[in-house]
């Protein structure tokens, strides 16, 4: 099969509103609009990008930054309108500090849309380090994988090492490979994260401006294996046909392709391959 024909599984998508939340965006609502998409959109663009799944979270659970997000809401309304778009599937957002988000996760796991937790200390604003146990714990009673923004003050990628190492059965998906913020801006952090973990239960995905950077993806195939890489676009807020591109033009092996843009992502969602995307019924 040439690589152009994989039906890909893209692990890291969104659909919504992106609102302006802070100075520089509220003067820029343009590029707002730009990283905005409904659900039938950001579907749609996949398809059309040879996309089989998109596993997405509602940006209404994840901004404005700031405690004021309604997560909750954002899950509810991604718990019904996910199943209605084919080639859908959900993460629920897990907040720590809105603990009722706990129990709806506890609940929406048991649909077979709803495949994975996410997670985002950035948006939410609280520190992987003083939450992590917490929510590992958490991770380890409902048993799915988890997926978390990385590489910005709250989420720094070897922050999550302690936490990976001591929960073993967890298994992690440290977003946007090459992603570093503040004075770490490296684009080596997903990858030495991954290193470091003793458990082989971190993995990173392609979602990132940086995954553009010459060289980047076929580095990281080199220091990790092909096996620890999920292919991700974060559309909409990245176009997915660009990020798609990336993977498919990359130096690496026809069989490093397969694996970044479908095969680990079967495994890390313990997803049917003959699944398809159809619509749900409840």
């Amino acid at each position: 099969m040439n690589i152009s024909e994989i039906q890909a599984i893209d692990s890291h998508g969104h659909y919504g509103i992106y609102p302006p939340s802070n100075p520089i965006e509220r003067a820029n609502k343009l590029a707002c609009e730009f990283m905005s998409a409904p659900a039938a959109e950001v579907a749609s663009r996949a398809q059309a990008t040879g996309v089989q799944w998109t596993v997405v979270s509602p940006l209404s659970g994840l901004m404005p930054r700031g405690t004021g997000t309604d997560v909750a809401a954002g899950n509810d309304a991604a718990y019904r309108e996910v199943p209605a778009v084919t080639g859908l599937l959900q993460y629920v957002i897990v907040n720590p500090l809105q603990p009722k988000t706990y129990d709806q996760a506890r609940m929406m796991l048991k649909a077979k849309w709803c495949v994975g937790i996410k997670i985002h200390p950035e948006e939410h604003c609280y520190r992987i380090t003083e939450h992590g146990d917490e929510l590992c714990k958490f991770f380890e009673e409902v048993g799915v994988p988890v997926m978390t923004h990385s590489g910005c003050p709250n989420s720094l990628p070897a922050d999550f090492v302690p936490f990976a190492n001591r929960y073993p059965s967890v298994r992690l998906l440290l977003a946007h490979l090459g992603n570093g913020a503040g004075d770490q801006q490296r684009p080596d952090l997903q990858v030495r994260a991954v290193q470091a973990a003793v458990n082989g239960n971190l993995w990173i995905d392609t979602s990132s401006a940086r995954s553009i950077l010459p060289g980047l993806i076929e580095w990281a195939v080199k220091e990790v294996g092909a096996e620890r890489l999920l292919f991700g676009s974060d559309t909409p807020l990245y176009h997915v046909a660009s990020q798609r591109a990336r993977i498919e033009a990359a130096e690496i092996t026809s069989e490093a392709k397969r694996l970044i843009l479908r095969n680990n992502a079967l495994k890390f969602f313990n997803l049917d391959p003959a699944l398809s995307p159809r619509l749900f019924s409840r």
